[in-house]
């Protein structure tokens, strides 16, 4: 069904498109029946497809990676799809509008996205309310569903008080996710990369894990990193994360690299985060870096341009304990969660 109205879609802008997708598939999972159906068609109930994570555990290793639910609108329908875990935003303690638009761009030619959407987000505190209502109304399976929240600075915030922001989202997110991604690895936020160096990353993460305790819980936290990294750089990545004692790392978000494109010049030069198939051979190669320096010391979840159940099976055998789909479940539809969980059981 997907591959039949795709064509049309594909002909909008972007942005536009995301927004009335959800708003009908919201729709569709009110009606009577509707949310059952979705589960019917797409959800894969096996166990032995669950997995245990730095200490949760996960219904399938399939999860909707941040950028899809900004606000935390999407979690019952994207576990209606079969997701087995959801990660709402970037979100930041304020709300903010993002960058100026049009801000997203698709490159059907390479079966890519490009984004400079800026963190545009309603803030932390309607994520945060809108994330406890699920948890008090959720039946069923949705009871036990994994949500993360992805945290970031706001644009106006300078880098030296990047931290105060971190903490703002840390703190306010606490009691209704159930895992942590600091996001200093989007390219669309003026300076934000910078705090991928090894001395602010330290005393960003090492700030939050001081706080990571509240009534005897604690909550796993991850790093997002970019794929532009070097491998001296990917090195200081392994020993921060074993410093630091941080739950383990998402690899990758973006990249700003443009190698090997052949779309029109008009779209690949546009400026923001490339994601999709242009970004699966190098996330795959820093998924196994990182896999075989720390000598599997910690999960990594793998994400970036998974288009297929072997994208994703190529990205579990490289050394991921859960991946994550963006770009991919917009270009082949829903249908690629329920194939990536029949490719993982049929696996020897």
């Amino acid at each position: 069904m997907y591959f039949l109205i795709k064509p049309l879609l594909f002909k909008f802008d972007p942005e536009k498109v995301h927004y009335f997708v959800t708003a009908n598939l919201k729709r569709f999972n009110r009606f009577p029946g509707g949310a059952a159906l979705s589960r019917t068609l797409w959800d894969v109930n096996d166990a032995r497809l669950e997995k245990e994570v730095f200490g949760l555990r996960f219904k399938n290793p399939v999860g909707l990676a941040a950028g899809f639910d900004k606000n935390a609108e999407m979690m019952g329908e994207m576990a209606n799809l079969g997701f087995g875990f959801v990660e709402i935003g970037t979100v930041t303690p304020l709300a903010q509008p993002g960058n100026p638009k049009p801000r997203m761009f698709r490159l059907p030619d390479d079966g890519g996205l490009i984004n400079r959407m800026g963190f545009n987000n309603l803030g932390v505190g309607v994520a945060a309310e809108r994330i406890a209502a699920f948890r008090q109304s959720a039946k069923g399976s949705q009871k036990s569903l994994i949500i993360g929240g992805n945290i970031g600075k706001n644009k106006n915030t300078p880098n030296v008080d990047a931290v105060s922001d971190y903490i703002k989202c840390f703190d306010r997110l606490f009691d209704v996710v159930d895992y942590f991604v600091v996001n200093v690895s989007s390219p669309n936020t003026p300076g934000l990369r910078a705090l991928q160096e090894k001395e602010p990353l330290m005393q960003l993460l090492n700030t939050l894990q001081q706080r990571n305790l509240k009534n005897g819980i604690s909550r796993p936290i991850l790093l997002k990193i970019a794929p532009d990294l070097t491998y001296e750089q990917l090195d200081d990545i392994v020993e921060i994360v074993q410093q630091t004692g941080i739950a383990g790392i998402i690899a990758t978000n973006t990249t700003i690299s443009r190698e090997g494109l052949v779309s029109k010049d008009e779209l690949k030069n546009e400026t923001g985060g490339l994601s999709g198939k242009p970004l699966t051979k190098r996330s795959t190669e820093v998924i196994s870096y990182l896999s075989k320096k720390s000598k599997s010391a910690f999960p990594i979840i793998g994400v970036g341009g998974i288009h297929s159940p072997e994208d994703a099976i190529e990205k579990l055998n490289a050394g991921a304990s859960l991946v994550q789909l963006y770009t991919g479940f917009i270009y082949e539809g829903p249908g690629l969660i329920k194939r990536i969980c029949k490719k993982i059981l049929s696996e020897p």
